[in-house]
């Protein structure tokens, strides 16, 4: 490899590790306002609104572990994946949530059981699959932004983060 050639593959790999390390960073400030919200709004979180925070913090740890570990062959496809994959499911958890926020008010599902009081009588499969129906509280909309609920806001974010962090991760170095 020329000098030349190692030079821009180092700008990259170090362009990758700046990029994990905003992309961590960024998902660090949307759960740190998400607890604003709950403390400091007073806006209790749906079960599906906690869901989406376990989304984003997974894609924060996975940003995060990316940029430490900063791979320079397999692993770095490996992290693009798993970064996809949880803006995915963020992104599907978040859409569903959106789903019950634009349903008429008598299809609406009934109100269930806080999410603490479901994990403690139920197995978790259980409890998964209940909080992915939705239930009545997670069809609120008590807080929008330039005209979007914070669930519509989660897949913005969500998509765009998975998408820099997928094609950042899938380059290679060489």
């Amino acid at each position: 490899m020329s000098g030349e050639g190692l030079g821009a593959a180092l700008a990259r790999g170090a362009l990758r590790r700046r990029v994990n390390l905003a992309g961590f960073l960024l998902c660090a400030g949307l759960i740190a306002y998400a607890i604003y919200a709950q403390f400091d709004l007073h806006l209790d979180p749906c079960p599906l609104c906690i869901f989406q925070r376990i989304g984003i913090a997974s894609l924060g740890v996975l940003f995060l572990l990316a940029a430490l570990h900063h791979p320079r062959r397999w692993g770095a496809p490996v992290y693009a994946v798993l970064i996809a994959l949880a803006a995915l499911a963020t992104v599907g958890v978040a859409g569903r949530q959106i789903y019950l926020q634009h349903l008429p008010a008598w299809e609406v599902p009934s109100c269930g059981a806080p999410l603490s009081v479901m994990l403690q009588y139920m197995p978790l499969t259980a409890v998964i699959r209940r909080v992915l129906t939705g239930s009545g509280e997670c069809s609120v909309i008590n807080w929008t932004f330039l005209g979007l609920a914070m669930s519509e806001w989660v897949v913005i974010w969500a998509l765009a983060l998975g998408t820099v962090g997928f094609v950042v991760n899938l380059r290679r170095l060489r």
